[in-house]
């Protein structure tokens, strides 16, 4: 008796790696036969440097997710450094460096003191960063009195929305901080520490890595980064108000987890998040591209969070 010939068919998959840039290349293809305009070179410029302030923010949070965190201070850190960046009320840029300085300081200060609670007073990260928020919104309505105003400094307009070779200024800026970042995790040995604390915190104990200092390196660098996004986005804006950066706290979470970060850490790249971003703004431009109401965002916003876990919960159990 002859034994049965097995028969393999290849089956079509799409690499893990390909997904997000497929994504990209299909929102903006069915964009553009929906409205031609949608791209030009003038428009795919300005959403990018519409996007590029949330991107920077993502970065931060990934750094943040990736050792199991969140961080939902950055929002209020932005526009705190809004206020910080107006408060001189001048148009020169003699006040630059104090204002760098300041925003910088902030982050830091903010990004030690979120660590802090949750590396050595065991605090949730949620309830962290979240008291954290709090605290910078009362301290920024104590200081404005619910009014901010002021003028900003000409080098910051031309941060957030100047141009330098052709190109928007803050994009060049993102992707230095994208290539800075992408660099430490991949290739450098405090990078590797990240994803190790983020994988098996008690394991990375074990092998002699100081988790609690990477947890909390990481929530500085958040941050660090929130506060730079916060002087790109006032920049772009061009005014400031006590809610500058509203919703980027959870919006960067959703573009993390868009971007494959997994929320149960150790897994995720700084790259993939950004893109994640880019799909999250490409998203709600093409809500409003097709007519429908400002308010659906929300909505496809759960469908898309909905969407990208399960998806890349599928592909990490397959692998």
């Amino acid at each position: 008796m002859n034994a049965p010939v097995a028969t393999w068919v290849p089956q079509a998959r799409l690499s893990p790696a390909l997904i997000l840039p497929a994504v990209l290349v299909a929102l903006v293809i069915v964009a553009g036969l929906i409205q031609p305009s949608f791209l030009s070179v003038r428009n795919l410029q300005d959403i990018l440097t519409q996007a590029a302030p949330l991107c920077i923010v993502v970065i931060g949070q990934t750094f943040v997710v990736l050792v199991r965190g969140l961080d939902l201070s950055v929002a209020s850190v932005m526009a705190t450094v809004a206020v910080i960046a107006t408060s001189f009320n001048t148009t020169g840029n003699d006040a630059l460096p104090q204002i760098f300085a300041l925003s910088l300081l902030l982050g830091l200060c903010v990004g030690l003191a979120n660590g802090y609670l949750v590396v050595k007073r065991s605090v949730s990260p949620f309830l962290a960063t979240l008291a954290m928020m709090t605290v910078l919104q009362g301290a920024r309505f104590y200081y404005t009195q619910g009014a901010p105003g002021g003028s900003l400094p000409a080098a910051l307009r031309f941060l957030g929305k100047g141009k330098f070779l052709g190109l928007p200024a803050n994009l060049l800026l993102l992707l230095a901080i994208l290539a800075v970042a992408a660099f430490f995790l991949a290739r450098t040995a405090p990078g590797r520490k990240v994803y190790i604390v983020g994988g098996n915190p008690r394991a990375a104990d074990l092998v002699g890595i100081d988790s609690g200092r990477v947890t909390m390196l990481c929530y500085v660098a958040s941050s660090l980064l929130a506060a730079v996004a916060g002087l790109v986005l006032v920049g772009y804006v061009g005014s400031v108000d006590n809610w500058v950066g509203r919703g980027y706290e959870l919006d960067s979470i959703v573009a993390a987890v868009i971007g494959g970060v997994a929320l149960t850490g150790g897994r995720g790249s700084p790259v993939n998040a950004v893109l994640g971003a880019v799909v999250l703004i490409l998203t709600f431009n093409f809500v409003v591209i097709v007519g429908l109401p400002v308010q659906a965002q929300l909505m496809i916003k759960g469908v898309v969070i909905i969407a990208a876990a399960t998806m890349f919960r599928r592909l990490a159990t397959a692998s």
